[in-house]
């Protein structure tokens, strides 16, 4: 009976994700450890205290598309000053360009690699320049560049490994101490993407799952450290946000998988099989077709965080299937939630 309630279709669930607001209800959500409210059900507002955004400056790394490139949009027009780093800035985007449409001296698209230091520093060099008055640091750091990959341990290779913590992990805390003396003179704030991936693991997807447990760990580690300096430092875990952000397309996903296919031992291959391996594919492809395809909640966790005058420790914009998911197999043994979710 458990099993099958939690395993309802999402077109059963009440409502199709979880916010953190109610449009009708004026109520100020309870402070649990400063992260969200715990009960899906109670839609409660976020604190409508805020800070004046004046001519606050926040940078967001990953732009050209997704969560980054929606953000820097209602980030500016919150009135903040917009830095919005692209990896395809010198190649000329499509984002890139929608983004330079605007026209705004608040909104400046700036060529941004995580992965190189060079870049990196450039970019440092370029905020500080723009500030009015450097000397009072930058608000604000959404840490949102990000890549994914899918693929059981035996199918991946050390590359994909690598790759994948590179941007994910290695690039939030390259971008992070690159940022941090300007943060730390504004008092400001640092939002790091993480996922819901980040809390609890899941089959085929270790490359992925290892770099936000990684972004949740740095997260924490941070904050603490910050807190005496009066910076504030939140997660944003969203759920299923793929058909949303057109992080994959059927296409994308077979010449991923042909391409993996290829590079296999022989002895994977032999013991495996192609059956399992195509039914792997199979319901990678159904995954990425579900979820949500209104990524509002996950703007709205990040504008709390920045402009809240206490912001919570970690936001969980999702289904009310995933949240549920993840207080299960984050709270109960391990054992039981196995059972109910993974084997």
């Amino acid at each position: 009976m458990l099993t099958a309630r939690l395993f309802r279709p999402l077109s059963q669930l009440p409502g199709k994700s979880l916010r953190f607001y109610d449009r009708g209800n004026g109520t100020r959500p309870e402070p649990l450890g400063r992260g969200a409210p715990l009960l899906p059900g109670s839609r409660r507002a976020f604190s409508n205290e805020v800070r004046p955004v004046g001519s606050k400056a926040v940078l967001v790394t990953g732009c050209d598309s997704g969560f980054g490139f929606s953000l820097a949009k209602h980030l500016h027009s919150k009135g903040f000053l917009v830095f919005a780093g692209c990896l395809m800035k010198d190649q000329g985007g499509d984002g890139v360009k929608e983004l330079d449409g605007l026209k705004s001296d608040r909104l400046r698209t700036i060529q941004l690699n995580v992965c190189k230091g060079e870049e990196v520093e450039r970019v440092v060099e370029v905020v500080r320049s723009s500030l009015e008055d450097p000397e009072k640091g930058m608000w604000g750091l959404v840490n949102n560049a990000g890549i994914s990959t899918f693929g059981e341990v035996e199918f991946t290779s050390m590359e994909t490994y690598k790759e994948v913590a590179e941007v994910n992990l290695w690039g939030t805390v390259q971008m992070t101490k690159a940022f941090l003396p300007l943060i730390r003179r504004a008092r400001g704030r640092i939002v790091n993407i993480s996922s819901m991936l980040g809390r609890m693991a899941n089959p085929a997807r270790s490359p992925y799952c290892i770099t936000k447990f990684g972004v949740e760990a740095f997260s924490d580690c941070l904050r603490y450290e910050m807190y005496p300096l009066g910076v504030k430092v939140s997660v944003v875990e969203p759920g299923n946000f793929i058909a949303a952000t057109s992080l994959y397309n059927p296409e994308r996903i077979q010449a991923i998988a042909d391409k993996m296919w290829d590079e296999l031992p022989e002895v994977v291959r032999k013991d495996y099989g192609r059956k399992y391996f195509d039914e792997k594919i199979a319901r990678m492809q159904a995954y990425c077709n579900s979820g949500s395809t209104d990524i509002s909640p996950v703007v709205s966790a990040v504008t709390h965080a920045l402009t809240s005058r206490s912001p919570y420790t970690r936001y969980h914009p999702m289904d009310y299937y995933w949240w549920l998911r993840m207080q299960i197999m984050t709270h109960l043994p391990g054992a039981l939630s196995d059972r109910i979710y993974i084997h």
